[in-house]
């Protein structure tokens, strides 16, 4: 693999002409420590998430920093015309509802296909925008750590602060000015699964790897934020709010 990913010639040359002058118009993004990012080998990325906007800030920080910037979709995405073409010519992922056994199933081998590959994938923990009032990380899904502990993959955590100005939390349409509003990104160390390796199947490991992710993306956005989340992480279950949106990625 060459020292950059994004070398390779790929469809996702014509995207970056396409999507990364108007994002750097309405961003200035800065990323933190950019070369945690693996620059070789499979990853599982997963970053904060409170806006419709931020999958492009994520994926023009993630191009910028030598990978290729791959999601999880829903597989009924990839039957779209046209849409489902490019999903699966960028290698995107597909994610099936199912039961747990199906499940469990489909993530081993998307698992494997990563490790063959050498391909990173961008998988947000909280499965939807964060209910959170303040848009702190709420609780998280399983789905991020199932596929890192599947195949022992790198687990890292990410956030990103200040794309709620570009385009806010349910907000319609986008805030143009001024242009160039400031995005912070900042991206951590791989998180410690080391003692939880081959016990993907069960729910007290899965439950533990998660609070770990949520933990360790909250203390990043801290960071960039400069202020302290509060004691108790945000779950939609309990404040009886209805998740709708995206899937238990």
């Amino acid at each position: 693999m060459p020292a950059s990913e994004r070398s390779r010639p790929s469809l996702f040359w014509l995207l970056a002409v396409l999507v990364i002058p108007p994002v750097s118009l309405l961003a200035k993004i800065t990323t933190t420590d950019a070369d945690k990012l693996p620059q070789r080998g499979a990853f599982v990325l997963a970053p904060n998430h409170y806006s419709e906007f931020d999958p492009l800030i994520v994926a023009v920080s993630v191009f910028r920093s030598g990978r290729l910037p791959r999601f999880m979709a829903k597989e009924s995405l990839f039957h779209v015309p046209v849409l489902g073409w490019v999903l699966r010519r960028t290698g995107m992922v597909p994610v099936a509802r199912g039961s747990s056994a199906a499940a469990a199933k489909q993530t081993m081998a998307q698992s494997r296909r990563l490790v063959e590959d050498g391909r990173g994938v961008i998988v947000y923990p909280e499965g939807t925008l964060t209910r959170d009032p303040e848009l702190w990380p709420m609780r998280g899904k399983s789905g991020a750590v199932r596929l890192a502990l599947a195949d022992d993959i790198p687990l890292i955590p990410m956030a990103q602060w200040g794309t709620q100005h570009i385009m806010g939390r349910y907000q319609k349409g986008l805030s143009l000015w001024p242009l160039r509003k400031r995005v912070r990104v900042i991206i951590g160390d791989p998180v410690d699964l080391s003692d939880l390796r081959g016990r993907a199947a069960e729910p007290a490991v899965l439950n533990e790897a998660t609070a770990r992710l949520m933990t360790a993306i909250t203390e990043l956005l801290e960071q960039l934020r400069d202020e302290k989340a509060p004691a108790e992480r945000w779950n939609p279950s309990e404040h009886g709010q209805r998740e709708t949106g995206r899937l238990d990625s």
